[in-house]
């Protein structure tokens, strides 16, 4: 229907904006309104969400790169171990949870505390020292692969996940947001490769809904590329505030529909 199509874009423009400049794409909170809204099926809204990333992420990485803040290893080390993790999590996300109950209990399950930290890190801010390193090898490694299964399961690409707990050891947000944002947009062309593989031996809706998340994308292209712009003049406490009260609500009303 056109008014999807319409919605969906100022969704996605709306929510790229906020989220951009803390290096989270959007997906995570724009499933939601993709499940309840638009009324995208379970599981097909996980790979439409990951075709809004792919859209999008474009938008803010251009920003980043022409402002020199992809520079660095960061990005590379996440890249590398969150793909394997995403195509394990699309497979888990297809034959093992299909149902939108499960679905909505798993949303709820990463909203609530994913929230709770954001909220609980700006509001209490962890010491930062200037010389604060990036975690170990083994230590990066097997938190970018927990995030891909996550992400891939999810269809958020991961980098909600991930920044919130690189900014818990004290690295600055002008240096994590770059670095999320590439991992969330490259393991996310490769989680939707992944659906849409594996939809040719799934019955179910698998596939993504093309017209739906092409338009989400575009209008996040647009809303990416703007929040990046914007970063350097931005209260960085605030915007974290309100993805922490967002997440922390949506993951809410979640629980409740799959307890009910």
């Amino acid at each position: 229907m056109e008014w999807t199509i319409w919605a969906g874009f100022a969704a996605g423009l709306l929510i790229s904006t906020v989220t951009a400049p803390v290096g989270v794409s959007g997906a995570v909170f724009l499933l939601p309104v993709q499940l309840s809204i638009l009324g995208v099926p379970s599981p097909a809204v996980t790979p439409t969400n990951l075709l809004f990333n792919v859209v999008a992420g474009p938008g803010a990485l251009w920003r980043y790169r022409r402002d020199g803040a992809l520079r660095g290893t960061l990005a590379r080390r996440l890249v590398l171990w969150t793909l394997p993790g995403v195509i394990a999590g699309a497979a888990v996300r297809v034959f093992a949870l299909p149902g939108p109950d499960v679905f909505r209990a798993l949303v709820a399950a990463l909203l609530l505390p994913l929230g709770a930290w954001l909220c609980l890190r700006t509001l209490r801010p962890a010491r930062r020292r200037p010389d604060v390193a990036e975690p170990s090898g083994r230590v990066l490694a097997a938190l970018a692969m927990t995030v891909g299964v996550v992400g891939g399961i999810y269809g958020i690409g991961g980098g909600s996940l991930l920044g919130p707990i690189l900014a818990a050891r004290g690295m600055p947000m002008a240096r994590i947001a770059p670095a999320t944002l590439a991992t969330t947009f490259t393991t996310s062309v490769a989680g939707a490769a992944a659906y849409a593989a594996l939809s040719l031996a799934s019955p179910g809706p698998v596939a993504p809904d093309w017209w739906l998340g092409l338009a989400c994308g575009a209008g996040g292209l647009i809303g990416s590329y703007l929040g990046a712009h914007l970063q350097p003049r931005l209260p960085e406490n605030a915007l974290r505030l309100l993805l922490g009260t967002l997440a922390a609500a949506l993951g809410a009303v979640y629980a409740t529909q799959a307890l009910a």
